[in-house]
């Protein structure tokens, strides 16, 4: 019986993780980049603010600024009456005190005087002297007194001192993935360098006599090379870096030199196709000599990708992946991505899905889990989701897709009008 025959115990995905992510570590390496490019980047440190943000109180709003107390009990019918001191100009210090019965106008981010507790809106004030304009446009003049029509508390419409960051205050965790809004916050507490964990190189090694370079135009009985290109993506995606180690004949010698290579050179190793039990392939002995403990899991209770191998390599994770492409990549969603972010350190982000009816039933077999490409619709009644039938290496087949569905193991499958979660 051949090796792989004998090694071939299919495991739950879940179990399946268990056995990998209890060997896995986050890397070392680190680097020190521009903020401006840290989009999608990992931190490698805690992001500690080095100053108070806002560092002066300012205002939220256009309108004017008051002491609190002289608007309690104002209404439309019985307004505050109060004069108004002058003008608070944007991007200026200020530093002459309000007295009671005072306000002084301000914009949306100005800075507020001295001895002012809260901001009144300019469309809860009118003006009650000659003014060249009225207030909704206060560029063309101000007004020497206001009418206040509802009151405020302490504290409105203010940003205080440090409200939005405190000196010594952790602005992140190690370990976050650095979103927009994340890249403007770093900007506006002065970090224009960021140290972030060095991106994983995962190297990715296509097999087969049959398999050839895209570029090429195929011959009767060979392909061009799918999944080392979509698995790439896929790694660049989850933050890794990609490492193409070329089309790898059916020859054990150059898959032992070429996998060894990789995995004295990468993070991460990824052998695409030779999985399935036959007397053909190799990955799973070359795969088991690569380093200790060797392969862990032969065989993981999924459709499509059920003949998948997961193993550790002296420290290196390696995967090896079925050759039908989208067995390939749901096997790689499960397992090589999380796999690239529990090496970053970072937690794995959550897949956005939404919720669809099923438009025709599904099929599967209790003990596996499915998962169903499928096609979402928008009709009059909803949101619809659109089974994408088809074998698991037909690739084009799957552009039609816009997301999968998962049948757990423990149903035999999904009737027509259920409602669905499709991770997009």
């Amino acid at each position: 019986m051949p090796a792989s025959a004998e090694l071939f115990t299919v495991r739950t995905p879940g179990d399946a993780w268990a056995l990998l992510v209890a060997h896995l570590h986050p890397i070392t390496r680190v680097e020190d980049i521009d903020t401006a490019r840290a989009l999608g980047r990992v931190l490698a440190t805690d992001l500690v603010s080095s100053e108070d943000l806002p560092a002066f109180r300012r205002s939220t709003v256009d309108g004017y600024a008051v002491i609190a107390h002289d608007t309690h009990g104002a209404t439309p019918g019985l307004p505050a009456l109060l004069s108004v001191a002058g003008e608070a100009p944007m991007g200026q210090i200020v530093d002459t005190p309000i007295a009671l019965g005072q306000a002084v106008w301000v914009h949306t981010g100005s800075m507020i005087p001295p001895d002012a507790d809260a901001v009144v809106m300019v469309e809860h004030t009118q003006p009650v002297s000659s003014g060249p304009a009225p207030m909704d446009l206060p560029e063309a003049g101000i007004p020497a007194a206001i009418e206040v029509m509802r009151p405020v508390a302490e504290g409105e419409n203010i940003l205080q001192v440090g409200e939005d960051a405190r000196v010594g205050g952790i602005v992140a965790r190690r370990g976050h993935c650095l979103r927009p809004t994340d890249i403007g916050a770093m900007m506006a507490l002065g970090n224009t360098r960021v140290t972030v964990m060095a991106r994983p190189r995962v190297g990715i090694l296509s097999t087969g006599d049959e398999v050839i370079p895209p570029e090429q135009v195929p011959g009767i009985g060979q392909v061009r090379d799918v999944n080392a290109y979509a698995l790439s993506a896929l790694v660049e995606q989850a933050g890794g870096e990609a490492v193409r180690y070329g089309i790898i004949p059916d020859d054990r010698a150059a898959l032992e030199r070429a996998a060894g290579q990789a995995r004295r050179e990468c993070d991460a190793v990824i052998l695409s196709a030779g999985s399935s039990v036959s007397y053909r392939d190799m990955s799973l002995e070359v795969i088991q000599g690569l380093g200790g403990p060797g392969v862990l899991v032969h065989g993981v209770s999924v459709k499509p990708g059920k003949p998948t191998i997961l193993a550790m390599a002296d420290g290196v994770p390696v995967f090896g992946l079925p050759g039908n492409p989208a067995s390939a990549m749901v096997v790689a969603e499960l397992f090589v991505v999380p796999t690239v972010r529990a090496l970053l350190g970072a937690a794995v982000a959550p897949r956005a899905s939404v919720l669809a009816r099923l438009a025709r039933n599904v099929a599967s077999t209790t003990g596996r889990e499915d998962f169903v490409p499928v096609r979402l619709e928008t009709r009059a009644d909803g949101l619809w989701a659109i089974p994408v039938f088809g074998k698991s290496n037909l690739i084009v087949t799957l552009l039609r897709a816009d997301g999968t569905l998962r049948v757990a193991q423990d149903e035999n499958g999904l009737q027509a009008g259920a409602w669905v979660t499709v991770n997009l």
